[in-house]
């Protein structure tokens, strides 16, 4: 109870610095609506991102560290430190090199790389923002390795919040944007301080290292049996989080093909409203027990792995699923309230408010999928996940394939929330039959009960915010009256409901909330 109690804390912990972080972020998306909309040159922006992104997810930050933690941390298990920071600065020296190396590969062929979106010529503008923001994958590889360093050593809070200086420096950047008439200056500026947030979320974390029982520095002991290990299970790993993230690259080229001028922008305003919950809860819950997970897969602590796996599996569908709900019935008003206002109108409203509904059904298998592919990556056995994520990257395409054509632009994210349903599916049952057993009767129960509890959530969620919105009108203080009072008392309502049918989860939920008010 001591143990499940400490990992509570800690997730409570990372979950508030990241979601600070995220809420930073969506005010920064709050201002790249106010200065750019989502028609025009703003598209620009967000298909030439998406090579650094995909680059970055495939071999930088979160492969990386993914690869590296059940390797480290094992070292430390086994009591030789030394030679894990010797690994630790292997591994971080010759990720530089390497991603330094594709970084300057794909600055060097941007322009035929960005064909893939452009039927015609491909605009300079794109071409230079790739420039700007390749620069970043280097930088996060770097910053990969010192967070996974830090999470194993119960050090959450300060890599978590590290992305708020980061999002505070775009912000300034597009302030700064503001002052310029030419959409292109104003791009290129937003690129820029891209960038710089970027190196002051790398530096910031590095003074928590310091005390620790070694330090970084510049090493080659490639021979290293441990350091083959990290970038042998880089490979699956890679693929296992990278194909994931690849399907973002699919959705804009469809995206690109559908409607150059508003759906990639459309769908990505939609995409960090969705992301939010999903990064306050979920991706604590995940980067908090991968290193527990890690120490039971090493100690050969079977039920530990299983036990710990299932709570968080039902802890992050007990959180998502009402978030989820919320997003979808509460769509427009949501996107009203944050980002109608200067250069985004109402017409744009409509169609960013769409595909957040879109995006929101596969929410809670997204989330929990972040826990089951740490869970592989744990055993070190990441091939399984690699070849599930390897379909739901085809089944993703051919859905958007067939869904774009029927429902527009919103079809593109409900492709993409079918496939990750699926893919967590799959996932769900492979690592069962790998374990034996992962509480699942206790686990279904639990999520059948949680969507019944959604059902009256939705009805006073959208009931309350109906009646304020035909009551006092449509203008920015309504909605926001309207959203706040349907997400509170449906909120609200689910925690009663779940309270009232002794589910575990609402009371370990309260149980943090009630230990963080008290401090």
């Amino acid at each position: 109870m001591e143990g499940r109690g400490r990992k509570a804390r800690a997730a409570a912990l990372f979950s508030l610095a990241t979601g600070l972080s995220r809420i930073v972020g969506l005010l920064r998306e709050v201002l790249v609506a106010y200065v750019f909309g989502v028609r025009g040159a703003i598209n620009q922006f967000t298909i030439a991102s998406q090579i650094p992104n995909v680059v970055r997810s495939l071999v930088a930050d979160a492969a990386l560290g993914a690869a590296f933690i059940p390797v480290f941390n094992e070292l430390l298990e086994k009591g030789d430190e030394k030679r894990a920071w010797r690994v630790a600065s292997t591994v971080t020296t010759l990720a530089f090199l390497g991603l330094a190396s594709i970084t300057a590969l794909t600055m060097l062929f941007a322009e035929p790389l960005l064909g893939i979106f452009y039927e015609g010529p491909v605009p300079h503008i794109a071409v230079q923002l790739t420039w700007i923001l390749m620069p970043t994958v280097v930088l996060l590889g770097f910053a990969g390795i010192v967070q996974a360093i830090l999470n194993s050593f119960g050090e959450f809070f300060v890599p978590a919040i590290a992305p708020v200086l980061w999002n505070l420096v775009i912000a300034g950047g597009l302030l700064l944007a503001l002052t310029v008439d030419d959409a292109d200056d104003q791009l290129l500026i937003y690129a820029w301080a891209t960038l710089l947030g970027t190196i002051v979320q790398v530096l910031f974390p590095l003074p928590w290292l310091r005390g620790r029982s070694g330090r970084l520095r510049i090493a080659f002991d490639w021979r290293d049996q441990a350091v083959r290990r990290v970038f042998i299970l880089m490979l699956p790993v890679t693929l296992g989080l990278g194909l994931i993230n690849v399907n973002a690259l699919v959705d804009t080229v469809f995206a690109s093909i559908l409607d150059p001028d508003e759906a990639p922008r459309a769908i990505e305003s939609a995409f960090r409203v969705y992301m939010l919950p999903q990064g306050i809860f979920a991706v604590a819950i995940a980067a908090v027990l991968f290193p527990a997970l890690s120490r039971f897969s090493a100690a050969g602590d079977t039920d530990g792995f299983r036990r710990t796996v299932g709570e968080g599996i039902r802890t992050i569908h007990y959180l998502l699923l009402p978030a989820a709900v919320i997003s979808a019935v509460l769509a427009e008003p949501i996107v009203q309230v944050l980002f109608q206002r200067g250069a985004f109108d109402a017409d744009q409203r409509e169609l960013v408010a769409q595909c957040l509904a879109a995006f929101s059904l596969g929410l809670a298998a997204n989330g929990a999928l972040l826990l089951l592919n740490r869970a592989f990556f744990s055993m070190q056995r990441p091939w399984l996940p690699t070849a599930a994520a390897a379909g739901n990257l085809l089944l993703n395409a051919v859905l958007d394939w067939l869904l774009y054509q029927r429902a527009g632009v919103w079809g593109i994210p409900l492709a993409t929330s079918i496939a990750n349903i699926v893919f967590f599916t799959v996932q769900w049952h492979v690592l069962r039959r790998s374990l034996g057993s992962l509480e699942g009767r206790r686990t279904v129960r639990a999520v059948t009960l949680m969507l019944a509890c959604c059902v009256p959530l939705a009805a006073t969620a959208y009931g309350l915010w109906w009646v304020v919105d035909r009551t006092l009108g449509d203008g920015f203080a309504p909605q926001l009256l309207g959203l706040l009072l349907g997400m509170a008392a449906g909120s609200a309502l689910y925690l009663w409901l779940t309270r009232r049918l002794r589910m575990a989860e609402a009371d370990l939920v309260l149980g943090v909330v009630r230990r963080r008010l008290a401090r």
